[in-house]
């Protein structure tokens, strides 16, 4: 028997409030700036490490210039779904533009990358389909599962011999799929595209990748984890979000021109919902444009990373593996994890905690961003302002 919707609530409501009373709420923080290297946030200036801003695009004049167009020549919306009057020209534009740099044949677009990921295999996968993922993919990834109607099974996380046992005891399915995050959203590590596309093809199954934080991230060019491992077309269906290094609104897909095709016949997310902006779609093609014009971001976004990663690890942190932008901070303990978000919030790093059941219990962190445009000064500051904290609290 449940418990009453009532009780529910106020489980996770006492739970906030308990927080808020004793200052350690950090979320639904207003920023009052532009989300770059340093906000105002408390009406206090903060190196900023909570962004999923990575190469710093948010107003770059491209951009900005883009949407102005745009504004001008679409008006703010479309007033009507893609499917009858709410397509434009630069929503195939855009399209267009997303499967060149995916290097795919089509692509299609949604309002955001949790409906992409719903849509995507809520429309491909149903009732005696397969669908096999790694056990810390993405919520949307799961949630996608649940919907679908679709078997699902699990993988230990990064696992290649756990990945295959399953495969092998999954041999009576006819339409199998493995979907995995590129750059796990809580670790900062990396899926193992080698291990897993060779197993995707030796056991004759799809293969799916979310890339929401590995473009402009993973590569030497930032194109994402099949650059970053220097494989092609191992993949079949690429996800990503318009929201992160691209800093719009919106998700994709993008892959063969019949899978799309029959997506945008079939999904429903694409057929009864209305559009991402036409002032969006405009922003998030300028965007993958300075992508590919002005490599030095990625460059120095790596730069960045690597020179966080060694300075927080040096001072004993555990960062578990990461190998990306995401570097977590693993406390441990809930109340510790909060006591360091709180001092560093105060000395001037803006940053957020991750609790469970975002995270298993006993793995409580804080989840920092590293951006192309963090100065050397920043980088060094933050790392101060954690070793300061870090020794003050005992976790280091």
């Amino acid at each position: 028997m449940g418990i009453l919707l009532e009780e529910r609530i106020g489980l996770v409501n006492k739970r906030a409030d308990r927080l808020k009373k004793n200052g350690t709420f950090f979320w639904l923080k207003t920023i009052e700036n532009a989300s770059q290297s340093r906000v105002v946030v408390d009406n206090k200036e903060k190196i900023m490490l909570a962004s999923y801003n990575y190469l710093g695009l948010i107003d770059h004049p491209k951009l900005k210039e883009a949407a102005i167009k745009a504004i001008e020549k679409y008006g703010t919306g479309t007033s009507g779904v893609r499917f009858l009057s709410g397509t434009t020209a630069v929503h195939k534009e855009l399209e267009a533009k997303i499967a060149q740099f995916k290097g795919a044949e089509d692509a299609i677009t949604y309002t955001s990358g949790y409906v992409t990921n719903l849509a995507a295999i809520t429309s491909l996968f149903q009732k005696d389909d397969l669908i096999i993922i790694d056990k810390i993919d993405h919520a949307s990834i799961i949630d996608g599962c649940m919907l679908s109607g679709a078997r699902y099974k699990t993988f230990l996380h990064n696992d290649m011999q756990r990945l295959e046992n399953v495969l092998k005891e999954s041999v009576g399915f006819v339409n199998k799929i493995i979907i995995v995050d590129g750059v796990y959203s809580m670790d900062g590590d990396v899926a193992d595209l080698p291990g897993i596309s060779r197993l995707a093809k030796k056991y004759n199954t799809m293969l799916m990748v979310d890339e929401a934080h590995s473009i402009g991230v993973l590569g030497n060019t930032g194109h994402g984890i099949e650059e970053h491992f220097g494989l092609k077309n191992v993949v079949d269906i690429h996800m990503g979000t318009l929201s992160k290094t691209i800093p719009s609104v919106g998700g994709y897909i993008a892959g063969k021109k019949d899978i799309i095709d029959y997506l945008r016949h079939n999904s429903r997310p694409f057929i009864f919902s209305a559009p991402i902006p036409p002032v969006n779609a405009a922003v998030a093609i300028a965007a993958f444009e300075v992508i590919e014009n002005e490599p030095e971001r990625v460059h120095n976004l790596h730069k960045n990373m690597e020179r966080y990663r060694k300075g927080i690890q040096s001072l004993g942190y555990n960062i578990g593996n990461s190998i990306t932008a995401i570097v977590p901070i693993i406390v441990g303990e809930e109340e510790k994890t909060l006591q360091l978000c709180k001092v560093v919030n105060e000395e001037g790093v803006f940053i957020c905690p991750i609790l469970h059941p975002a995270v298993s219990k006993e793995t409580s962190r804080l989840r920092s961003h590293v951006l192309t445009n963090h100065t050397l000064e920043d980088i060094d500051e933050a790392l101060d302002i954690f070793e300061k904290a870090g020794k003050s609290l005992e976790i280091i």
